[in-house]
């Protein structure tokens, strides 16, 4: 007789997930699609997909994507107006744990700045606080949310008094035992690795990170803060433990540590050999602006010996969204245009990239027919615009990207409201 194990079990359910085929109600000649989305410009990276397009959402989800769907088969139409129509944007890393964590947001108010229609807690909370967030944020929020658990048990609660300095905060087996109990919308497990957060403690937060993703049994990932290590060699050490598909964010920061040295993955103009390799082990690196993370020279050097980013994220919050670097996920977006990147692999790093990261790709970030309905509408803006990051450096740039309009599950916010009002 075999053992069924909780980790067999797990992946055996989750093999049987991908496999199931969705059973959508067929549409007859007379059926009207719930909205409409007229004259938009699409591009939809997951497909290959660009140019004009209505798209169709019934039920919640996308029922069609065609050149022309009539207004009179339409409940509801929004014209798009040809303007940039994508897949709902996903932010990675951000702050969305309003009143538990010290820092949060409330997700919905970020929609007219950002275009997300799911955001990703970057460790607001911890195995203390976890499931307040989960019965009084999430269930009564319309963006859809998933998140890390922090190692340190009560997450982002001090800030901006460190979680890390008594290292006896984080305990293993009750995060590893947050992360099994909510796995359906729980990611992995978040550490802060810098020096003003974990002291003297060297690797040893990290460790215990990776060590409740593996004792989870859920295939959990570590998602990494840098940024001021203590010191270059406990930069390297920290890129040397991190495993494949674990992520990297704040990548590209230039902040420095405690003593005012740059410890961060380039030196001297010099990529340190261990971020490559962490980039060719399948390391993820995530942008994760905020409010003192993002350095146009790091990025820069770092981009040009091998190093580009695999997702961008803003690492929006209370502190962050005040400052002159202005990290919402859209003008975050568009620094990377700035930095050479094309639309089409700017919106990618917003869209399929990070579903596929968190296990979604089948579902978020695209417009297939199927997914669920979640769009987001942005002007394209041509023009001199100057963007500065968060150690003052500034860069020019010839366009931007402006949120208009965001529909999640098929119900836009605003207008043209559905009545009755139904979110999913």
């Amino acid at each position: 007789m075999s053992i069924i194990t909780r980790r067999n079990f797990l992946a055996t359910a989750g093999s049987f997930a991908v496999a199931a085929t969705p059973v959508r109600a067929a549409m007859g000649p007379d059926d009207k699609f719930d909205l409409v989305i007229k004259n938009a410009d699409v591009l939809d990276p997951s497909q290959s997909l660009r140019g004009k397009r209505d798209i169709g959402i019934r039920y919640g989800l996308i029922e069609a994507v065609e050149g022309d769907i009539p207004a009179a088969r339409a409940l509801r139409v929004l014209d798009a107006g040809g303007k940039l129509t994508t897949p709902g944007l996903i932010d990675l890393h951000c702050h969305v744990y309003p009143y538990g964590s010290a820092i949060g947001i409330p997700a919905d108010e970020l929609i007219p700045h950002q275009c997300t229609t799911t955001c990703v807690s970057a460790g607001d909370a911890g195995a203390n606080n976890f499931a307040a967030f989960r019965r009084y944020v999430v269930a009564q929020t319309r963006t859809r949310l998933y998140a890390f658990v922090h190692i340190a048990n009560m997450g982002l609660a001090p800030f901006p008094v460190a979680e890390l300095y008594n290292i006896d905060f984080a305990q293993v087996d009750v995060a590893a035992k947050a992360v099994a109990e909510n796995a359906d919308m729980v990611l992995g497990v978040k550490v802060r690795m810098s020096e003003n957060v974990i002291a003297r403690n060297g690797l040893e937060p990290l460790k215990r990170a990776i060590k409740a993703c593996e004792l989870a049994g859920t295939g959990a990932k570590v998602m990494c803060h840098i940024g001021g290590v203590e010191t270059a060699a406990l930069m390297s050490q920290i890129l040397d433990t991190l495993r494949a598909g674990d992520i990297l964010t704040h990548a590209y920061s230039g902040a420095p540590n405690i003593a005012g040295a740059f410890t961060n993955i380039v030196q001297d103009g010099r990529l340190l050999p261990a971020a490559l390799a962490a980039k060719q082990r399948g390391v993820i690196f995530d942008v994760g602006h905020g409010g003192g993370s993002f350095d146009f020279t790091v990025a820069e050097p770092a981009i040009q010996q091998g190093c580009p980013p695999d997702t961008i994220s803003s690492d929006i919050h209370v502190f962050s969204g005040n400052s002159p670097g202005m990290p919402y996920l859209t003008w975050v977006m568009s620094k990377f245009l700035a930095l050479g990147f094309s639309l089409e692999q700017v919106v990618t790093m917003a869209t399929s990239a990070p579903a596929k990261i968190i296990n979604r790709a089948a579902k978020l970030g695209t417009l297939q027919v199927g997914a669920p309905g979640d769009v987001a509408i942005m002007e394209f803006v041509a023009g001199d615009v100057s963007f500065v990051d968060t150690r003052n450096n500034t860069r020019p740039g010839k366009a931007q990207l402006k949120p208009v309009q965001t529909v999640t599950a098929g119900v836009p916010f605003g207008r043209p409201y559905n009545s009755p009002f139904a979110v999913r």
